[in-house]
């Protein structure tokens, strides 16, 4: 799948992996990556920025956990991600139903409107 298909949507799908529980970076990338059937990779120069904006704005907190002698960074949702999230939803709801009438019109082939 092309990257462009994920711009504008980068953030709703990292919300989305992170609504279960808190991950790493690299977990939120096979996670994605995972629920897409593998049609989504995503790299770590795209997700990270994006971590970094939304934990500016309040969507996420993160905390340093150890494993072994390395340490990572967990993000989770905060409150507001998890309405941010409900949000983005809605908006893709909207838009693939609004995209589905134009690409897939109901009522017999040629019928005028």
């Amino acid at each position: 799948m092309k990257a462009d298909a994920v711009r504008g949507h980068l953030d709703g799908l990292l919300l989305a992996v992170l609504e279960p529980g808190p991950l790493h970076g690299y977990a939120i990338i096979a996670a994605v990556q995972q629920r897409s059937g593998g049609a989504l990779e995503l790299r770590t120069g795209t997700i990270y920025p994006a971590l970094n904006r939304m934990e500016r704005l309040g969507l996420l907190s993160s905390s340093w956990q150890a494993t072994g002698e390395r340490r990572r960074r967990c993000y989770e949702l905060t409150d507001a991600g998890r309405r941010n999230l409900a949000d983005a939803r809605t908006a893709w709801s909207e838009f693939t139903t609004a995209i589905g009438a134009v690409l897939n019109p109901a009522g017999p082939a040629g019928a005028a409107l």
